[in-house]
């Protein structure tokens, strides 16, 4: 074989594999890892059973998801979250749906924001079960309004629920898991943790927080490779999290959550959140695109990534302005373009 055979051969390898990844992005919700690790790597069936699995905001969307799919590993599993109704009702379909039976299951009602309930709540916990081997910090709530327009009394309850309350919480339960040497903690951010858009700059402000946060704590624990922390970024996903968001002032909840159906199903959403659990994963990201493209454009082209979001965010503020879901316009460009 002449040399310049083999070289023809070895370009067109090259260019058929770009072509593959090429189109295995276009079709990604999540990040490549992630998607490694959904078809090579260990599945959360292997990985999690017979754990202790404590999930705040697990009344409603991805946290009570969440519940339903630990529910059927065999888990056990603490269900925290301020409204006890909900809890009980999400309690009473994991033990219809799921592998588990009334005692493996404590409804454990809790305010983030109520920092000194913490440690008792932490107690309760190990006094029930012996010990906690997954910490999922998932409570918070996002925000709707342009910044001029919102009080300070906002950006103080987005930081101490999202933020200081996830923060304390951590820190109770990490003696605990330092004394075991093992543990999981895994903190629901967004990918505004990551990115930035109009309309959440006082949430943008809290999940960036968060990611400084857990990656300094990170840096701590390399003396602990048995303590996984781990960073999830979902980008817009059906639940109550628009309709629950706050707006200009902290008693005006925004209340109407807008068409749902071009958002990532939370079930798909959570089940990638479980693979990265099982495998252990350090930063995910859990999007459809635009979104999935958009995170990776603002790690590693920045100043692109800013230029596209000042142009979609007005379109943004106007959907918002009109009683729209604020997110509709991304998608319906992007499927324009790829249908």
């Amino acid at each position: 074989m002449s040399w310049e055979l083999l070289l023809s051969l070895l370009a067109l390898g090259a260019l058929l594999a770009f072509v593959v990844q090429l189109l295995r992005f276009l079709r990604a919700d999540g990040d490549l890892t992630l998607l490694w690790a959904e078809w090579q790597g260990r599945r959360p069936e292997w990985e999690l059973t017979d754990m202790v699995v404590w999930v705040t905001g697990a009344s409603s969307g991805i946290g009570e998801e969440l519940a339903y799919q630990l529910s059927k590993l065999g888990v056990s599993l603490v269900l925290s979250a301020r409204r006890v109704h909900e809890l009980e009702r999400v309690k009473r379909r994991c033990l219809e749906n799921g592998n588990l039976k009334g005692k493996d299951i404590l409804v454990l009602p809790l305010d983030l924001t109520d920092i000194s309930s913490h440690e008792a709540a932490t107690k309760a916990v190990l006094q029930e079960f012996g010990k906690i081997d997954i910490l999922v910090n998932n409570g918070g709530r996002s925000q709707r309004s342009l910044c001029v327009e919102t009080s300070l009394n906002v950006y103080k309850e987005l930081i101490e629920l999202n933020y200081l309350g996830t923060v304390s919480l951590t820190k109770c339960v990490l003696p605990h898991m330092i004394e075991r040497k093992q543990g999981k903690i895994v903190t629901v951010t967004s990918v505004l943790g990551v990115m930035a858009a109009p309309l959440s700059s006082g949430y943008c402000a809290s999940k960036h927080a968060l990611q400084g946060f857990f990656n300094g704590l990170r840096t701590e624990l390399a003396s602990y490779p048995g303590i996984v922390v781990s960073n999830i970024c979902p980008g817009p996903v059906q639940s109550n999290i628009v309709k629950n968001s706050l707006t200009t002032e902290v008693t005006k909840p925004l209340g109407n959550d807008g068409d749902q159906s071009h958002k990532m199903a939370t079930s798909r959403c959570v089940r990638l959140m479980l693979i990265s659990m099982a495998n252990d994963l350090k930063e995910v990201w859990i999007a459809k695109h635009p979104f999935l493209l958009m995170i990776y454009l603002w790690q590693y082209m920045p100043t692109w990534a800013w230029w596209i979001t000042n142009k979609l965010g007005k379109k943004r503020i106007e959907n918002f302005k009109k009683g729209l879901d604020a997110d509709a316009s991304y998608f319906k460009i992007w499927k324009t373009k790829h249908d």
